[in-house]
């Protein structure tokens, strides 16, 4: 199936306490950012892209893609990033209806991420869907559907909802899922040490 319009999200607001603080997304792996693998892996499968991300725009130089802050105050996490990539996407983007998120400390999504979300959502008859590896379910790694930003705007302001699993088990999920085999496809930085794992994921699959 070709997907519909879809608009692209990298959530790049993290704090990074585990890595010691600053810009996670703008450590290397195999010579580029970890925001460049997400983004340039995401581009392809969308009809555009946004970066999520809080602070000084300037430290992402010149960036092919808009970065967008959160568009409410208080960093209350991924679920707000999303919550502006759905607003953003309906002021700007009015003939998409959906938003596909993605972390950016996760460099080795899928080529076909986007279009499994799709059919995943579509064979389950659910509003929202959900990528899955192993055992795990990776709700930052979702479909959004841009009808619901004022849904979400209430459960984030009203309700005092801050994960996105709660949000999105409200509504009913699919999920789509990946095998691990050599390397998850999902596989997220939060450590020095798995950046080093990351670097040598990356050499690994640009040997084969």
């Amino acid at each position: 199936m070709t997907p519909p319009p879809t608009l692209g999200v990298v959530l790049a607001g993290g704090l990074s306490r585990r890595m010691g603080g600053g810009d996670k997304v703008l450590l290397t792996v195999d010579g580029l950012t970890l925001l460049d693998h997400a983004a340039q892996r995401l581009a392809p499968q969308c009809d555009g892209l946004i970066v999520n991300a809080n602070g000084d725009i300037s430290r992402f130089g010149t960036s092919p893609y808009p970065v967008v802050p959160d568009l409410i105050e208080g960093h209350l996490g991924p679920l707000s990033g999303i919550l502006t990539a759905l607003e953003w996407t309906a002021a700007h983007r009015p003939g998409i209806a959906w938003v596909v998120s993605v972390p950016g400390d996760t460099p080795f999504i899928p080529a076909d991420l986007v279009q499994r979300l799709h059919h995943a959502r579509l064979a389950s008859a659910q509003p929202l869907a959900c990528a899955s590896s192993g055992s795990r379910i990776h709700f930052a790694v979702g479909l959004w559907p841009v009808a619901l930003q004022d849904d979400l705007r209430r459960a984030l302001l009203a309700e005092g909802t801050r994960r996105i699993r709660d949000w999105a088990g409200r509504h009913g999920y699919a999920q789509a899922s990946w095998p691990i085999e050599a390397t998850d496809p999902f596989f997220n930085i939060n450590t020095p040490e798995d950046l080093a794992e990351a670097g040598l994921s990356a050499r690994q699959e640009g040997a084969r």
